[in-house]
């Protein structure tokens, strides 16, 4: 089994790769912030650590944490973010590399695809065989962001400026899938390199 990271910045198409991936029946893929929504659950392993630090303020009413609670208690507060993920990022980690060793030992699929936001800063590069850069164009990418969640230009050069550089990308990733034209194109790319694999 192959483990491959996929990564690439906001607007690039991540998603609409990952459901081409789910498609193939010679593939997994894990999401980590999928990962991350289940081990802050109740009883999730995350739980008690973030409402011990937040206060039970920012609970709903069925005990579950309430997203928008949370992000507004750490808004705007560096250092509580950073510890939230301290307790987050570590156990997403741990998790995923325990689904990692269970579907190596299973053998029910060819590859595992892992996606997550920080694959780079996280050094998810440790327990991956490859990463793959889901690389489209600044120009497209604003226009994908505008068009499918209605960001401002002044939203979209935060969140760019906050991200890796096309440079950073590439410099960590082997492979390149260009998601800039038609998703028939992309598609083609991803099965190719699979192949490659064979």
């Amino acid at each position: 089994m192959k483990v491959i990271g996929i990564t690439g910045g906001v607007g690039a198409g991540k998603s609409q790769v990952l459901s081409h991936l789910r498609e193939r029946p010679d593939c997994l893929v894990i999401v980590a912030d999928q990962v991350a929504h289940e081990l802050e659950e109740p009883g999730g392993v995350c739980y008690e650590q973030i409402v011990a630090l937040l206060g039970a303020e920012i609970l709903a009413e069925d005990g579950r944490i309430d997203k928008g609670r949370m992000a507004a208690r750490i808004f705007g507060d560096p250092a509580l973010l950073a510890r939230v993920n301290g307790i987050v990022h570590p156990a997403v980690k741990r998790c995923i590399t325990e689904r990692i060793d269970a579907e190596r030992k299973a053998g029910r699929v060819r590859y595992l695809f892992i996606e997550a936001a920080l694959l780079i800063e996280d050094g998810y590069e440790q327990i991956v065989d490859e990463l793959w850069y889901i690389h489209a164009g600044e120009g497209t990418r604003r226009q994908r962001l505008k068009a499918s969640r209605h960001y401002s230009e002044e939203k979209i050069a935060g969140i760019l400026r906050r991200q890796l550089t096309e440079e950073e990308f590439r410099s960590h990733c082997q492979t390149v899938i260009d998601n800039s034209g038609a998703l028939a194109d992309t598609y083609g790319q991803i099965d190719r390199k699979l192949e490659e694999y064979l």
